[in-house]
């Protein structure tokens, strides 16, 4: 009877969390933070100001990006897994923080499942793989051949090791049998605008941060990493069926909260995303970056979630990644 007792405290503090307490004050009551473990500039930091702007609409209340870059996305994550679960900071997360990460660090300083309570996902995209104009590549084909040909001597950036671009560039090697030499940066801008300055040879970077340079000719596309071809390129063909078969290599975004954070905030939170992902003019803006918006239950996400770390644990090993 105590423990029913205290089962029915916990649901009327959560439920006067969000619909309002003895001062009538509704969550959200102040302003939230949304905690982005990159830099500005790159296509998670896009996806995630696009969302608090919108977010900011709904809820009634200022969501705020916080970039907080380094450590290959893991201070990002920390720093919201330690944060309060009041609702007050939500995070951005992605197969990065919550796959690849735990697969590639021997001592993480978070748990990507017990430190975390899945919202939803908010879209998936594929990377593009794009090189700079002076590089005399047009297609998967020929790019390989130049890499074989100068073994060692093409690089290509990334956000970071470990992130999804450099895995992408990492199972091409294997895939085409080339050497092309990995440079990390920290955050896909750092990385793009290496590119753009002809400081490296190229990049598997995201449709959302690269589509617009590819457009105004200063990068030069090749094909997209997905299984199938993105609505955002039609036009441009995948690696798989630029002799590839079976290449896959897609990044996932999603919104996350710390564990604790209280039953009625997760469902009004997830509730509110959803009903953006849902809204024509923002799902036609996500597809337009390349993006494939989702906006599941907290219950499915977190079932992806579990499925994606298990999947990395062969890709992490079969590569042979360490981190810094």
């Amino acid at each position: 009877m105590m423990r029913g007792k205290a089962g029915c405290r916990s649901l009327l503090l959560a439920l006067l969390l969000v619909s309002g307490g003895a001062a009538g004050q509704a969550y959200p009551g102040k302003a939230v933070r949304y905690i982005v473990p990159f830099p500005p500039g790159g296509g998670q930091d896009l996806v995630a100001r696009a969302v608090a702007q919108r977010l900011t609409e709904f809820l009634g209340q200022q969501v705020l990006v916080d970039n907080r870059p380094g450590g290959g996305a893991t201070l990002g994550a920390e720093l919201a897994a330690r944060a309060a679960p009041d609702g007050y900071t939500i995070f951005m997360g992605s197969n990065t923080t919550h796959a690849i990460n735990p697969n590639l660090y021997r001592k993480l300083s978070y748990d990507p499942i017990k430190d975390f309570i899945a919202i939803t996902q908010i879209a998936s995209l594929p990377n593009i793989l794009v090189v700079h104009p002076s590089l005399p590549v047009r297609s998967v084909k020929e790019l390989a051949a130049l890499a074989r040909a100068r073994p060692g001597e093409l690089n290509f950036g990334s956000s970071g090791n470990g992130t999804p671009a450099q895995l992408s560039g990492v199972m091409f090697n294997q895939a085409a049998r080339v050497n092309m030499v990995h440079v990390p940066y920290k955050g896909s801008g750092p990385a793009l605008i290496a590119l753009l300055s002809g400081e490296t040879h190229l990049m598997f970077g995201s449709i959302t941060s690269t589509l617009s340079y590819v457009k105004g000719g200063r990068l030069r596309a090749l094909a997209v990493t997905s299984a199938k071809r993105s609505p955002a390129v039609a036009e441009m063909p995948t690696i798989a069926e630029s002799g590839y078969p079976g290449f896959e290599a897609v990044t996932w975004y999603g919104l996350f909260v710390p564990a604790g954070t209280p039953s009625a905030v997760v469902a009004k939170l997830n509730a509110e995303m959803v009903r953006l992902l849902n809204v024509p003019e923002f799902k036609q803006w996500l597809m337009g970056q390349g993006a494939e918006p989702v906006g599941n239950t907290p219950q499915e996400f977190a079932a992806f979630v579990k499925a994606e770390l298990e999947k990395y644990v062969g890709i992490v090993k079969a590569s042979g990644l360490r981190p810094d």
